[in-house]
């Protein structure tokens, strides 16, 4: 198979064999690619030579920011994690030459399992498995938050130190790039998050998007890797705890549009008070500033859906419920202020 083919923008199968031969062993040439998932996130194909299947990751087309699709970081967290009991996909070769598929992309064995999303899937499955499911990732994250960094390679994988308030910065700057309209709660929820940072756990590899749709589950209802990583780095873990638990509430909000999860309205998923006791009793971190952490994923992420509202007044994300995902951002700041009285 020769030149780029129109179902695979941004790879083109035979520059991807001439390397796969050459940098994977046992690798052959004469390959196909589907794309399985693109858009706003990093492009994802499923390539295969007639006898090994492989997923390829690249940044999405046209200019992004460097370092918010770095194919590196998500090989290099992955690699590091391969010998933990954190599951990952084997990692079988990075490519940081754009002039192959003009971007840096990265090679990964390809893994069996459901990336759940809609509580209409865990639904099919009965109460006990969704609970089993539900349980199964908050304990995967709690293996996660427990891996020493330095013990895996990865002790300058980021700035652990300052985490939290840089966070709160860097958020802020989002959104200020991407005001289409007044938002005074935005504005309040920022400045009480600023005025009280507090105290940060003890530091840990966060994953940085951790859901149940960006984990593959098998038919035994085990975890069979956490994907997405592009923004993994070191921190306070109970972000991500917060970020999930958030997720969770906007899914209830806005229900299931432009690929927000609705995992936690299915019968037999934990509940928030069940998921984040679940983690305490794991991970043994102290949650009594907890409602500071759901305050600042909630910032986060009315700050992410703001922007794609912003992108989409401007014409430049096309796509089904990009159009009422801006409805959900008062909602989240709303939320997002209550939390910061919250603690558990």
């Amino acid at each position: 198979m020769t030149g780029r083919s129109a179902s695979t923008p941004g790879l083109d199968p035979a520059r991807l064999g001439s390397w796969l031969r050459a940098h994977v062993p046992g690798a052959g040439s004469d390959v196909s690619a589907t794309l399985i998932a693109g858009g706003r996130s990093n492009l994802t194909y499923r390539v295969t030579d007639g006898t090994t299947t492989w997923i390829v990751r690249r940044p999405p087309l046209g200019h992004v920011l460097a370092t918010a699709h770095d194919m590196g970081r998500e090989y290099r967290v992955m690699s590091a994690l391969r010998d933990t009991s954190v599951p990952v996909p084997h990692m079988s070769g990075l490519c940081e030459d754009p002039e192959v598929l003009g971007a840096p992309f990265y090679v990964m064995a390809q893994c069996a399992g459901t990336p759940y999303r809609l509580a209409a899937e865990l639904a099919a499955l009965g109460e006990e498995r969704t609970r089993l499911i539900s349980e199964r990732l908050v304990d995967t994250l709690v293996t996660l938050h427990q891996v020493d960094p330095a013990a895996v390679g990865l002790a300058d994988f980021g700035r652990p130190e300052g985490y939290l308030e840089r966070q709160v910065h860097r958020w802020k700057k989002q959104l200020d790039a991407s005001y289409s309209r007044d938002l005074p709660a935005a504005e309040e929820l920022h400045r009480r998050l600023a005025a009280d940072v507090p105290t940060e756990s003890s530091s840990g590899i966060v994953h940085g998007d951790y859901r149940l749709d960006n984990v593959l589950v098998d038919d035994d209802d085990r975890p069979t890797a956490v994907l997405d990583w592009e923004m993994a780095t070191l921190g306070d873990p109970l972000s991500d705890l917060a970020l999930m638990v958030v997720y969770n509430r906007l899914g209830e909000v806005v229900g299931d549009h432009a690929g927000v999860t609705t995992v936690a309205g299915a019968p037999g998923y934990l509940t928030e008070a069940e998921t984040i006791e679940r983690y305490a009793a794991g991970s043994g971190r102290d949650l009594s500033r907890f409602g500071f952490h759901l305050g600042l994923a909630a910032f986060k992420l009315a700050v992410i859906l703001e922007g794609i509202h912003y992108r989409h007044l401007n014409g430049q994300t096309v796509g089904e419920g990009f159009e009422t995902l801006g409805e959900a951002v008062d909602p989240l700041l709303d939320a997002g202020l209550s939390a910061l009285k919250e603690t558990h």
